[in-house]
Order: structure tokens, then sequence, then C-alpha cells
């Protein structure tokens, strides 16, 4: 197939050497890659600074969370604990303890002798002294 008034032309192919062609650098398309690339910083910035609160906020929620349930059980524990001091200071307890293991019992009525200890004076009284008395004749 031929086109209309080609007929009896030949082509041929014509051999191109593009070796010796040094491409130039275009410098529009090095400045259009240096914005695309400030633009797109630009936008991964300001999505960090929009998300960095919401997740220090998380965070936090978080932590507080931890700190509630770690509060909790501090609760519980001190409860059992509380609970534990006060069976272990029962003196009915410490007394059949000390009469079975240790041997130890009453003393008789007319054996017990009670130390009570004064009370400490208030602050800023004054307490009286024993001065020697001096001869009658003198003064």
């Amino acid at each position: 197939m031929t086109r209309p008034g080609m007929e009896g032309v030949v082509l041929v192919p014509k051999l191109i050497d593009n070796s010796q062609v040094v491409r130039e650098v275009d410098p529009r398309s090095n400045r259009d890659l240096w914005g695309l690339l400030l633009v797109v910083a630009c936008l991964v910035g300001g999505l960090a600074l929009y998300a960095w609160p919401h997740l220090e906020l998380r965070r936090a929620g978080m932590a507080a969370q931890e700190m509630d349930r770690a509060r909790e059980r501090l609760v519980e524990e001190n409860r059992k604990l509380k609970l534990e001091k006060a069976s272990l200071e029962e003196l009915r307890r410490i007394e059949s303890i000390a009469g079975r293991d240790l041997g130890l019992t009453t003393p008789p009525a007319d054996k017990v002798v009670v130390v009570e200890r004064p009370p400490a004076p208030p602050e800023g009284a004054l307490l009286a002294r024993a001065q020697e008395a001096a001869p009658a004749g003198a003064r």
C-alpha cells in the first residue's frame, strides 16, 4: 500500500549517530525539582506539627490510666496490709503465743507493779526547784 502521489518513491532510513550529542541540563527542571521538594517538606512538616500534640495527649492519657491502675493496686495492697497488721497485733493472739510457745503466765495480782511516767509539763511552764534552806538567824 502506497500513498497516492508517492508511487515509485522508495524510502531509505537514514542512520543517525547520537553518541556525540551532549545533553544540557535545563535550569528550570532543577528549580522545579527543588520547588516540589520544598512543597513536600512543608506538607510533611505541617502534618507532623498537627499530629504531634495529639500523639502527646494520647501518650499522657495512657500514662494517667497506668498510674490510676497502679494507685488502685497499691490502695488494695495497703488495705490488705492494714488487715494483716491488725490481726497480728491482736492481744488475744499475742497472749496465746506467749503462753503456748514461750511458757509465760499472767503474774499474781500482788506481784504486778504499774509504772507510770508523769506527763510532760506544757511548754513554757516553770517548775519549782528545791533551794537550800538558809540558817534561821541569817538574813
